[in-house]
């Protein structure tokens, strides 16, 4: 019996109601706000040196700097309890990811063998994590990503990860939600224009975006494409382009300071009044980076992870403080990146915690990824999963439309069209063979249905 779009959608979770999401109901979940233990056994005064690399400097610093300013909240609120099981407090090292993968890779070395840190965390570009992985599991660094979110890393660079962890969620995530939420709202697109940074990150966005639209808007056609290089300034020639093709839809996953160059230009060239747009990222960066003059009504992706204005009010109680916390701190909200590191920074405790409750003492490496691997714990943005074979993190994605509200000074996300999806349902489950370009594309590509569109 053919399967209708409505069907599908139904199928796969995919709702536009401010839901928290799926229930944690019969699993271990460990909390942000849980009150530190007494610890067992002698515990070291050492600090625990964390090495912190994501963009400082250039465009991709209003994506990349609150991923640190998390990391550093979380680890203000862990020493004011007296440092992890209350005597080894955290020390935070800088290092700018704009520097290049070859001399990150060598950063990431001088971090664990000159500055003796005990963890490294970070990232942002996904044209850094295949690098930077397989050295960490040569150096035997404990390291969680949080972000570097591409498939390719657990894929292909390490495969089978001792060391290296990521918190955010997977790259294919990206591309499926995007085009989920264009299936839901926009279900009449028929000619379809991209423009994406070309590399990894745009590349995977288009695949997975155009395997799924294949799956649910299988008369919808790509007219154009356009692959301007990662951190351009000038985005004339790709729009025109794209204005030349007169497409129903837009979509485009330029991230960071180059997606605010893109809008700002594509006003002038009236893009938004000509066509309806989809982002993964419209809305990942800095809260305060994108201006009101951007259109509202905007697909505005934030990395199919968290907005800091959802869920809203007392209804997450853990996003309220974390929220309020890190305005009053850095007189800002937070992004994906600060809530993902905040939330990494803690994993990181909770699995220290545990860990020395079984053995007594400071737990070696080995103990704390045991705790890690597997680990539900509730943070800001909901519950986050850390699967143990492959040591990615996954939490229920979301997405929404831009929207300008008399409380901020800049759009959010339109708090009546929160679009989520059980990250369950577009992810490749346990044990799905590795594919190309993705495991996940190969795994929507074989199992969903083709909708029949009239």
């Amino acid at each position: 019996m053919p399967v209708t779009r409505r069907d599908l959608l139904a199928q796969l979770g995919v709702t536009a109601a401010a839901t928290l999401g799926a229930s944690a109901a019969g699993i271990g979940v460990a909390g942000i706000a849980r009150a530190q233990e007494k610890p067992k056994g002698a515990i070291p005064d050492k600090p625990f040196r964390i090495g912190h690399m994501t963009f400082f400097t250039g465009p991709g610093a209003v994506l990349g700097e609150p991923m640190y300013k998390g990391n550093l909240l979380a680890a203000e609120e862990i020493n004011a309890q007296g440092g992890l099981l209350g005597k080894r407090k955290i020390e935070v090292l800088k290092a700018d990811e704009a520097a290049g993968t070859d001399a990150n890779v060598k950063e990431m070395r001088r971090l664990k063998l000159s500055e003796k840190i005990d963890m490294f965390m970070g990232i942002t570009s996904s044209g850094n994590t295949p690098a930077l992985g397989p050295a960490a599991e040569e150096l035997k660094l404990l390291t969680i990503f949080v972000d570097g979110c591409t498939d390719f890393l657990f894929d292909k660079a390490v495969p089978n990860p001792r060391y290296v962890f990521r918190i955010t969620n997977i790259q294919s995530a990206d591309g499926s939600t995007c085009a989920l939420a264009v299936a839901m709202t926009w279900p009449d697109v028929k000619k379809v224009a991209h423009i994406h940074p070309d590399y990894a990150y745009g590349r995977n966005c288009f695949d997975h975006f155009s395997i799924v639209s294949k799956k649910l808007m299988p008369k919808a056609q790509n007219v154009s494409e356009a692959w301007p290089k990662l951190f351009s300034t000038d985005f004339t020639p790709h729009i025109t382009k794209t204005l030349a093709a007169k497409p129903d839809l837009l979509c485009t996953s330029v991230w960071g300071g180059d997606y605010i160059s893109f809008y700002k230009q594509a006003l002038q060239h009236g893009l938004f009044s000509k066509m309806r747009v989809a982002t993964t990222l419209a809305l990942g960066t800095a809260p305060q980076a994108i201006g009101k003059d951007h259109p509202e009504g905007v697909l505005a992706g934030v990395h199919a992870n968290y907005h800091f204005s959802y869920p809203p009010g007392n209804r997450w109680p853990l996003n309220k403080s974390f929220v309020e916390k890190y305005h009053a701190k850095f007189n800002e909200y937070p992004n994906f990146q600060a809530e993902g590191a905040y939330t990494a920074t803690h994993v990181l405790k909770t699995a220290v915690e545990k860990a020395n409750k079984l053995a007594g003492g400071w737990p070696d490496d080995d103990a704390i990824i045991s705790q890690i691997e597997g680990m539900m714990l509730a943070g800001p943005g909901g519950y986050v999963y850390i699967r143990p074979d492959n040591h990615q993190g996954y939490k229920d994605a979301i997405t929404g439309f831009s929207k300008n509200v008399p409380e901020y000074p800049f759009p959010i996300l339109d708090p009546d069209r929160i679009i989520t999806i059980p990250i369950r349902n577009i992810t490749a489950p346990p044990g799905w063979p590795k594919g190309e370009p993705t495991s996940t594309y190969t795994w929507i590509d074989q199992t969903w249905p083709t909708v029949k569109q009239a």
